[in-house]
């Protein structure tokens, strides 16, 4: 869908439909007033029959009003006048456009920026509005061989601007990046994994390298990667006929500064290895590569904003499967750090991946690394669907990520790394274990990671309950946490002018 910002009021706009807000008790926003006066009383008088209340979320639709040039009138409740939170405007942003995605109209205009969402700034009612939207009509086709598609899809939105329009263009320049990196991480995590392999995810970073001059791709096979000594990732791939690949994504836009490293598990299919999951809801585990499809979708939003920063992305990308030259319990391993590691459980595969990436990132002289991986399902345990896992080395890294979070309304929560969890990792026969036991899972999954991070400043983000909906009609990737990786770097390059 394509987004601008108009300065025409609500009453004169030329589109199909003007989108208005009105409160709870009958109460009209300023726009809805103006063009109640416009239309000689006519919205107020329809709102005074009780047809629709202000409730958060509920739309009537009304056609050709007297005094107002656009044929389509969308009243929608907005809640109380004094202010509603971000679930709320959420919830009457998805109200709108299904609404809108199932009339005739394909265009639109929101006058919407007036509400007063927790004390937001209208740049991110704007953004988050088109996150929200492109959300809503997200659809996978990849592979269906006849989609159902709408008939009339809304096509075009745009938003109105009082005094702060170039504030709000560059806000629906920055949601819709954000939103394409998310619609590229959905696309990835829910393509099947027969499609999307190592090789696969490798032919989309050079693809990305191609599009974006400021983009240089690398991808490293494992002779390469055997020669850097790389045992305990490629112990992961021995299992597998698809050979692992070590990506890199190189964006250039800050000149000499250090860079950001961001580095995404890329397992694109984890049967569990010899340790086998249970086969209920083992297709999800396609899903095990959503780490590696947030990096992707972070990089192409930020080269398509042009940010001044310098950002790379490494994903090492496997399968986890069960073959007589798999990993089996009790196998030990040496990892490019040196380190020995005894593996006690085949399906901790992605910290084994990880520690490898990790150890290549030293060569980059990192500012700071962070690792985004669907890690462990004790974090679901914890945290449920609603916020990512988030520990650090370093507790201003850690605050930065939780501002991002709160900033773009993409959440994170900060669990321990205390050195107390780290004695969980011990081996009689191995430099370390790569579990911890049932206790702290995703705390102990951090602290392996955290023992190949001791050169850099490093954050870990466990996104296994946030990246993907399980089960029902919503099963399917989430593109989460593009926007909150996308706004740490907006953030860092605010701090720095």
């Amino acid at each position: 869908m394509q987004y601008f910002v108009t300065t025409s009021t609500a009453a004169t706009e030329r589109t199909d439909c003007v989108v208005i807000a009105i409160f709870e008790q009958g109460l009209l926003s300023p726009t809805a007033s103006a063009l109640n006066d416009s239309a000689n009383g006519r919205v107020q008088a329809i709102l005074d029959r009780g047809d629709i209340t202000g409730k958060v979320g509920q739309t009537l639709l009304l056609q050709d009003i007297d005094g107002v040039t656009s044929p389509r009138i969308l009243l929608v409740g907005c809640g109380k006048q004094e202010g509603i939170k971000e679930t709320d405007f959420n919830t009457l942003i998805t109200a709108i456009i299904k609404t809108l995605d199932s009339s005739a109209a394909t265009e639109a205009t929101l006058y919407l920026s007036e509400l007063n969402v927790s004390a937001r700034p209208a740049q991110w009612l704007v953004s988050q509005a088109i996150m929200t939207a492109e959300s809503i009509l997200y659809q996978y086709t990849a592979t269906k061989s006849d989609p159902k598609l709408t008939e009339s899809p809304i096509e075009r939105l745009s938003f109105f601007a009082d005094n702060n329009e170039p504030e709000l263009k560059q806000a629906t320049e920055n949601g819709l990046a954000i939103a394409q990196g998310m619609r590229l991480a959905k696309d990835l995590g829910n393509l099947p994994g027969n499609v999307c392999t190592p090789s696969y995810l490798a032919q989309q970073a050079e693809d990305i390298g191609q599009q974006f001059s400021a983009v240089t791709t690398t991808i490293l096979d494992e002779d390469e990667m055997e020669s850097l000594g790389m045992g305990s990732l490629l112990s992961v791939s021995r299992g597998s006929r698809q050979p692992a690949k070590l990506i890199t994504m190189n964006y250039q836009g800050g000149g000499d500064e250090k860079p950001v490293v961001l580095v995404g598990k890329g397992l694109t299919f984890d049967a569990g290895g010899i340790s086998l999951k249970p086969a209920a809801g083992m297709d999800e585990m396609k899903y095990d590569m959503c780490g590696s499809a947030s990096v992707f979708g972070t990089m192409i939003a930020i080269a398509e904003l042009n940010l001044p920063i310098n950002v790379i992305g490494v994903v090492p990308s496997s399968e986890n499967m069960p073959d007589g030259d798999a990993n089996k319990p009790g196998d030990i391993v040496t990892s490019m750090a040196g380190k020995t590691i005894e593996i006690l459980n085949t399906d901790a595969e992605g910290r084994l991946i990880l520690c490898d990436a990790l150890t290549y990132s030293e060569r980059f002289d990192p500012a700071v690394v962070i690792d985004i991986a669907t890690l462990t399902g004790a974090i679901i345990v914890a945290l449920g669907s609603k916020t990512t896992g988030l520990m650090a080395n370093d507790q201003q890294l850690a605050d930065d990520l939780l501002q991002a979070g709160q900033d773009s309304y993409d959440k994170a929560w900060q669990l321990p790394l205390w050195d107390e969890y780290q004695e969980q990792l011990d081996s009689n026969f191995a430099d370390i274990a790569n579990i911890g036991g049932k206790e702290a899972g995703s705390v102990t999954a951090a602290c392996f990671l955290s023992r190949f991070t001791e050169k850099f400043t490093w954050a870990h983000l466990d996104i296994a309950g946030t990246a993907w909906k399980s089960g029902g009609k919503d099963k399917g990737a989430t593109g989460r946490p593009v926007p909150m990786l996308v706004q740490y770097l907006m953030n860092r390059i605010a701090d720095k002018s």
